[in-house]
């Protein structure tokens, strides 16, 4: 039987510089998943606007299903703009409100949440009491609940983190957002392995995933940590890598590949990613593993 993935959240018009590009991180995760085969679907909305009729199209030509996108004629499509400092490291400007903020539940949602087996989720998409309320609700009818923390100033708090931690079964984290959970709710571990170990405890998560930029990432599972040095590669931007990562780990995952090769092909569509323009370049198995070397 093929894999189903829901993912929530995000879609809009990374604005860089030198024009826009398709993103939005959970956008991005979906989109990752459909070119690794796995039969995903995504929620989320857009405005009635020339940029949500072109972010349809985008995903059209990607031959990536949009029946569960909304279209909405209050808010406008999301757009953010993109800044890269001289290591090529990304923050963003997110406007609000926007078409994502008014994600609204329907009995299409719940029942493509019920089939999956897993739904994808992140804190930004929280940020509206509106689609937070429809995430929450799609939770519970999901039988295997991943959350990709995506902490995005000023859009989060102790309380709104404490509450989707307690609902996750895999979550995905980077380097700097461990600091701040770590200082945030007490943690007192010294090392990666042992905060990580307190967070799984203290929140009942299963499976964590720490991505460590050029330094690789690590797996926490069942009490054990595995540990990937990572691929070295050109960086181009790194918008939308963490984004393949967490694809890709889930892709494998619920293939049942082993977490050691599931851990290597995460990290190696990551730096693929990295060493791209945009969030969203095209590949397939035969190029990142040519440009990786």
């Amino acid at each position: 039987m093929q894999n189903k993935v829901i993912t929530i959240g995000e879609i809009l018009w990374d604005v860089f510089p030198e024009g826009k590009k398709a993103g939005g991180s959970s956008m991005n995760v979906a989109l990752n998943l459909h070119k690794q085969s796995i039969d995903s679907g995504f929620i989320s909305a857009v405005g009635d606007d020339d940029n949500g009729k072109e972010l349809l199209s985008f995903l059209d030509s990607n031959h990536f299903t949009t029946d569960l996108i909304e279209v909405n004629e209050e808010l406008p499509t999301s757009t953010v703009v993109v800044q890269l400092d001289e290591n090529h490291q990304a923050t963003y400007t997110i406007k609000q409100p926007v078409a994502w903020d008014d994600i609204k539940i329907t009995d299409d949602n719940i029942e493509a949440v019920k089939q999956a087996d897993a739904l994808v989720y992140c804190s930004l998409t929280c940020r509206d009491e509106r689609s937070k309320k429809t995430i929450l609700e799609l939770l519970e009818n999901a039988k295997t609940k991943i959350f990709d923390i995506n902490l995005r100033a000023p859009f989060f708090e102790k309380d709104l983190i404490d509450q989707l931690l307690k609902k996750a079964d895999i979550l995905k984290i980077n380097e700097d957002e461990i600091i701040w959970v770590r200082d945030t709710f007490g943690l007192t571990g010294n090392t990666d392995e042992q905060i990580l170990k307190q967070l799984s405890a203290q929140f009942n998560i299963e499976i964590i995933c720490l991505t460590l930029g050029g330094k690789g990432a690590c797996v926490l599972k069942d009490g054990k940590l595995f540990k990937h040095a990572g691929y070295k590669v050109q960086v181009a931007d790194t918008v939308g890598a963490g984004d393949a990562f967490l694809a890709t780990f889930i892709a494998c995952y619920l293939q049942g590949y082993p977490m050691e090769t599931t851990l290597d092909n995460a990290c190696k569509v990551g730096a693929f990613v990295a060493s791209q323009s945009g969030a969203n370049p095209e590949y397939n198995k035969k190029i990142y593993h040519m440009a990786l070397g």
